[in-house]
């Protein structure tokens, strides 16, 4: 995970947290799925992967993670891409996302 902006980035990644991945139940953040948050004047990016290329829910994230960045930062383009490198493993879960998985 890389900030440019860490104040910012703080802010992106707690509010990406409300983000959650319907098929696993564990926040985006807490995945390891948020890779970077970079601002660039009024340019809110935000890079992000998914489990697998072929998940069902990809635009749904995207779309989810567009509109809760567009709420919290209005003033901001936010700008949401999937990335696909580095490939996700489970190794990126945080240790929250690991709790977060043995209630499930």
């Amino acid at each position: 995970m890389e900030t440019q902006t860490p104040d910012i980035g703080r802010e992106v990644f707690a509010t990406l947290k409300y983000i959650i991945d319907p098929e696993i139940g564990v926040n985006i953040v807490d995945l390891g799925l948020v890779y970077k948050v970079s601002l660039e004047g009024d340019q809110l990016n935000v890079e992000l992967t998914l489990t697998t290329p072929g998940c069902p829910m990809s635009n749904t994230i995207i779309m989810a993670s567009e509109q809760i960045l567009h709420k919290r930062f209005p003033s901001l383009d936010v700008k949401v891409e999937l990335v696909w490198s580095p490939v996700w493993t489970p190794d990126m879960i945080s240790e929250e996302g690991l709790r977060q998985l043995e209630k499930n």
